[in-house]
């Protein structure tokens, strides 16, 4: 099992891939033992690749106005300011129907995600239970999503019988879904040149929202629920560090009680 794991990673898996292998195989073998079948799980003896973390790179306030700034126009405007003022993941904004939003209310109904299904994308189900989350807009968010709805039903009047009108927000020219290859190469990469910000990747503007909510101290639980993250932990383990001071706030605070 290790020199499986050994051979995968040198034909070029990501060590990622191979811990999703292990995960697998670890379930089946400890079914089997539940069963009888085996008289000890081997895979608990097998160190699994642990996957490396890639650097997040979010936005800073003035670096999120330059690319709002940039994206006016644009065709995925709307997306780009839900991506930032959201945190909403890549797959949950491009899985995204007109029946999950509520202009009038300002909401966004997170209930489905792409997914990847025999090398090609679909919708399916949420990453987690906390996934399946209401989401508050902006009234800016709200106007964005009014103008892209209009711009979109000229495309499907325009285009007719060519265009598939699956109730999608974000679509293709042609109403299919987005490849987040696509997106990412046509649309992002060159709205970050535009902006004169650096290449970073789509997922690290839901960073930016993290980041910009938790450096004005909003309440950590207020946003791990926007995220969708499944506990608080989670969201004060992956940006605590992010915020400039943070370490200092107990501190501060101790001070202020007895000063």
């Amino acid at each position: 099992m290790q020199g499986l794991y050994r051979d995968k990673l040198d034909s070029g898996l990501s060590p990622a891939t191979v811990q999703k292998i292990h995960a697998v195989l670890h379930k089946a073998l400890s079914q089997a033992l539940r069963w009888g079948m085996v008289p000890r799980n081997p895979a608990d003896a097998v160190k699994a690749p642990r996957p490396t973390h890639e650097e997040m790179r979010p936005l800073s306030p003035d670096e999120a106005r330059k690319l709002m700034e940039a994206a006016v126009g644009d065709k995925l405007e709307a997306l780009y300011i839900l991506a930032v003022q959201t945190g909403m993941r890549q797959g949950e904004l491009l899985a995204l129907k007109w029946e999950d939003v509520d202009l009038n209310r300002g909401v966004i109904h997170v209930r489905r995600t792409l997914v990847r299904s025999r090398g090609r994308i679909a919708l399916g189900e949420p990453k987690t239970k906390k996934s399946r989350r209401p989401v508050n807009l902006t009234s800016v968010a709200v106007e964005a999503l009014k103008i892209h709805l209009g711009q979109q039903l000229e495309d499907i009047q325009r285009l007719g019988d060519l265009y598939r009108d699956d109730g999608l927000v974000f679509t293709s020219g042609v109403g299919t879904l987005i490849n987040p290859t696509n997106l990412r190469r046509r649309s992002f990469e060159p709205l970050l040149q535009r902006a004169g910000l650096p290449q970073i990747r789509f997922h690290d503007l839901r960073h930016t929202c993290a980041t910009l909510l938790l450096s004005r101290n909003a309440n950590p639980k207020l946003v791990q629920e926007l995220l969708g993250h499944a506990t608080v932990a989670i969201t004060l383990d992956t940006y605590s560090h992010m915020i400039p001071g943070m370490g200092n706030l107990t501190a501060r605070t101790m001070e202020d009680i007895f000063s």
